[in-house]
């Protein structure tokens, strides 16, 4: 049975605009995770990489969306993300958009995906369960 990775945001976006910084290890990790595992997006993932879209047709229609299983957050994962939104609060967090970060992270621990995000740290101190696959970690 393939492992799966659910694929962070950021390694989308890094894709799709060509962002000269990280454009080459973005690609090759999702590359590399298409040849050798199951890929996984979830509704807040694809809303987050909705907004460079007009339509979901547009968004739809990418060649990279068919190489994609589509999960939902599953509610465990849900009621996680919130506890760690607020352990982030209490301690001392201010970024009022971080709670998608937070259900990505408890999806990923709940269904016992690897993350591949190229923004590891949250992750990591939050969801220190989670396997992190990163330019740091490169695993």
């Amino acid at each position: 049975m393939k492992t799966s990775i659910l694929v962070d945001t950021n390694v989308f976006v890094d894709v799709m605009t060509f962002n000269s910084a990280w454009f080459d290890w973005s690609r090759a990790a999702l590359s590399l995770a298409v040849e050798s595992s199951r890929v996984v997006i979830n509704p807040i993932i694809y809303a987050e990489i909705g907004t460079r879209f007009s339509t979901s047709e547009e968004l739809d229609g990418q060649h990279f969306m068919r190489f994609l299983d589509r999960e939902e957050v599953p509610w465990q994962a849900a009621f996680l993300a919130g506890q760690a939104h607020l352990q982030y609060r209490r301690l001392g967090g201010t970024k009022l958009t971080t709670l998608s970060d937070f259900f990505i992270g408890a999806h990923a621990l709940v269904s016992g995906h690897r993350l591949l995000t190229r923004d590891s740290r949250r992750f990591e101190t939050y969801f220190p369960e989670v396997r992190v696959i990163s330019p740091e970690s490169s695993a």
